[in-house]
């Protein structure tokens, strides 16, 4: 094996590193904050409790609005990006307290193991398969686009078995864009020779960090079913 190609694997290795890195700030961020509020906080996260509903809303607002700011930074490579998205990080963690709250303790160990494999297994997936899954990866965007509708349409239907298969069918689209999003970690790095912004590893990282969330978030309400 020639010296280039050495230094190339071990640029792209070095770039993964990096945008997992962040991946891992921020999930720490979101647990330690979400353990406090459990913890420490029990007595404020009780009291917010009987507005929860209100909480949940104003923390979805503000939390969209970080992402949109976080990748509009992170596109423009602006060092305000990484404060940005730990900031969300840390909001997400806030509101992660709500709902993991409603659950039994095994319930959420189960959820978060189950998820930590799953996307052990599709990172690995999404770098050695050589097939490009830009176009799986288009399609299960849309797929996501139509199941956010549904689960607007059932909060209106309040339906046990609807919310559970909508729970099924997201783990199965996240763990396709968990193989797809490290992929475009790859070519990413390839497309820009090796060059590759800062701001580019936090937006890789954002991608990957909500693909998580949103995996154990489904798991949490297919395991929690019967709590």
């Amino acid at each position: 094996m020639n010296q280039t190609i050495i230094q190339e694997r071990s640029g792209l290795n070095q770039f993964y590193a990096k945008v997992y890195a962040f991946v891992g700030i921020g999930i720490a961020l979101s647990a330690l904050v979400s353990a406090l509020m459990l913890t420490t906080f029990q007595d404020l996260l009780v009291q917010l409790m009987f507005n929860a509903r209100i909480w949940l809303i104003v923390t979805g607002v503000v939390e969209v609005a970080l992402v949109i700011a976080a990748s509009n930074m992170a596109y423009k490579n602006s060092p305000a990006a990484l404060p940005m998205f730990l900031i969300y990080s840390v909001v997400n963690g806030f509101s992660l307290s709500f709902i993991v709250s409603l659950y039994l303790p095994g319930t959420v160990l189960t959820a978060f193991i189950s998820s930590a494999a799953l996307f052990f297994v599709m990172a690995i997936i999404g770098v050695v398969i050589k097939k490009d899954l830009s176009g799986i990866g288009r399609a299960l965007i849309g797929a996501l686009v139509g199941l956010i509708l549904a689960m607007i349409v059932n909060v209106f239907l309040n339906s046990g078995l609807f919310d559970y298969i909508i729970s099924i069918v997201m783990v199965l689209v996240f763990a396709g864009l968990i193989a797809w999003d490290n992929q475009k970690i790859r070519y990413v790095y390839e497309e820009s020779n090796g060059q590759v912004a800062t701001g580019w590893a936090i937006s890789l990282a954002l991608s990957l960090y909500l693909d998580f969330i949103n995996v154990f978030l489904s798991f949490l309400r297919i395991f929690g079913s019967d709590d």
